[in-house]
């Protein structure tokens, strides 16, 4: 596990300073776009992104291998305050699912497998210190 988590960060060292740079960016927008440059780099092809609801979002939606992606992103300045993993709570679940739900329903994707990951980044300016891609994540 711990070398999965090296090579996850090795793959970012050349996006990071490219996408980091964007003082206008905000902190989810950056961590985002590093996300879906991970995921195009893994084979993943983006259906989605920022795709909302009322009452619902999922940050990237992908396929790969015939299954449907859901990823919610989370990124932080720091683990200080709570584990970047632990943002992602019961109720934050709850939309997620509501919001793949409509995705695969208006997309006529329902019938197709699906699964729901988590990618938890920590930058520090433009340094990405943490990078771990969680799958298959019970929503």
């Amino acid at each position: 596990m711990e070398g999965d988590k090296e090579m996850n960060l090795g793959i970012f060292r050349q996006f990071t300073d490219r996408i980091l740079k964007g003082k206008e960016k905000n902190l989810g927008k950056r961590g985002e776009d590093i996300a879906e440059n991970y995921l195009k780099k893994r084979g993943y092809k983006i259906l989605a992104r920022n795709f909302r609801i009322k009452g619902g979002e999922v940050d990237i939606i992908a396929e790969k291998d015939g299954e449907v992606v859901f990823v919610e992103v989370k990124t932080r300045s720091s683990e200080e305050f709570m584990p970047v993993i632990e943002a992602v709570d019961f109720h934050k679940r709850k939309r997620i699912r509501k919001a793949a739900e409509v995705f695969l329903l208006a997309k006529g994707l329902y019938a197709k497998p699906c699964r729901f990951d988590v990618i938890t980044i920590v930058v520090s300016g433009r340094k990405v210190l943490s990078f771990d891609h969680i799958r298959n994540v019970q929503i």
